[in-house]
């Protein structure tokens, strides 16, 4: 890793997730032109043995097509079954009726080897959900189970949480919880219109929550740094979106996420604020690819950052 250490962080940014192994290749080495709906029932099989969980997803139209995700699915669960004893259990823990991509596979160390252990149990809630928390556990409609710790996991308000919990005023005072009262808007996912100076970093708009983090991340903080240069040297105090590039780079995000499972009709997910109640259902992150996402970034600066207004 050392050795070629340049040149793997290099090509992060030259490939869609901004995910690279030692040889340079992508984490997912299968090409994305082969389709799981033309491959064998063999050959489906042998990625899974090359790919493991991986295998999954690493097909050109698991994420876009239905019956293609189904297939995926099936992979996932063949991997269950390989590493779960129990068969009950591996199908308890199994996707169904959820789209592969919707959430988020489970790409772990030793995570599901560890329900092979006599001190782990699983509760499929799909059999019966929960009714009540008690004095002494939880009761579901499949019975009652006696718990010294309850961990609750129930999601988070991801992309746009943190920054409206904030007093973030622009222009005229407003908010910018108010600002995205019905969906995050941004260019880039690093502006809003109406907000002078006001950088986010891996916002919504951007590829963020699907690429690599810390890339999307350190993309963006050298971004921000070159645009503050040019607003200094070009004897500027603010820099802002305008409205019209904003509106056009949404409909780009939406439009890359139109046909995909992230936006399937049976998906609810974070993606999308799901999860919160009353949050307005947009999809938040560009699922276009790092390497295209960054491209646009430079096309913007090519142009003089065109979409950006300077005072």
């Amino acid at each position: 890793m050392k050795a070629q250490y340049r040149e793997l962080r290099a090509k992060q940014r030259q490939i869609y997730g901004g995910v690279v192994g030692t040889s340079g290749a992508i984490a997912v080495p299968l090409p994305r032109d082969v389709a799981i709906l033309d491959a064998t029932e063999e050959e489906r099989l042998a990625a899974v043995d090359e790919l493991g969980w991986a295998a999954c997803r690493a097909w050109s139209d698991v994420l876009r097509d239905y019956e293609a995700n189904e297939l995926g699915a099936e992979l996932y669960r063949e991997m269950l079954r390989r590493v779960i004893d129990d068969p009950e259990t591996a199908e308890g823990l199994s996707p169904r009726n959820l789209a592969i991509g919707c959430k988020r596979p489970i790409l772990h160390t030793d995570y599901y080897e560890t329900f092979n252990r006599d001190d782990v149990t699983l509760v499929d809630l799909r059999r019966g959900g929960i009714e009540e928390i008690t004095a002494t556990g939880i009761r579901t409609a499949q019975g009652e189970y006696e718990l010294d710790v309850i961990v609750f996991a129930t999601g988070f308000d991801a992309m746009t949480g943190a920054l409206e919990r904030i007093d973030i005023r622009g222009r005229d005072g407003r908010l910018l919880r108010d600002a995205w009262a019905d969906g995050a808007r941004t260019l880039l996912g690093i502006q809003t219109a109406g907000f002078p100076n006001l950088f986010t970093i891996t916002g919504p708009g951007s590829p963020s929550v699907l690429a690599n983090m810390v890339v999307c991340a350190e993309q963006h903080v050298e971004w921000i740094g070159d645009c503050l240069v040019y607003v200094r040297e070009h004897g500027h105090r603010a820099v802002e979106a305008t409205l019209e590039a904003q509106d056009a780079w949404v409909d780009t995000v939406n439009q890359a996420a139109v046909g995909t499972m992230y936006t399937a009709p049976n998906c609810n997910s974070w993606y999308l604020g799901d999860n919160i109640p009353g949050k307005v259902r947009v999809f938040l992150p560009y699922v276009g690819g790092l390497d295209t996402y960054i491209a646009h970034c430079e096309e913007v600066v090519e142009a003089g950052y065109r979409g950006f207004e300077f005072s």
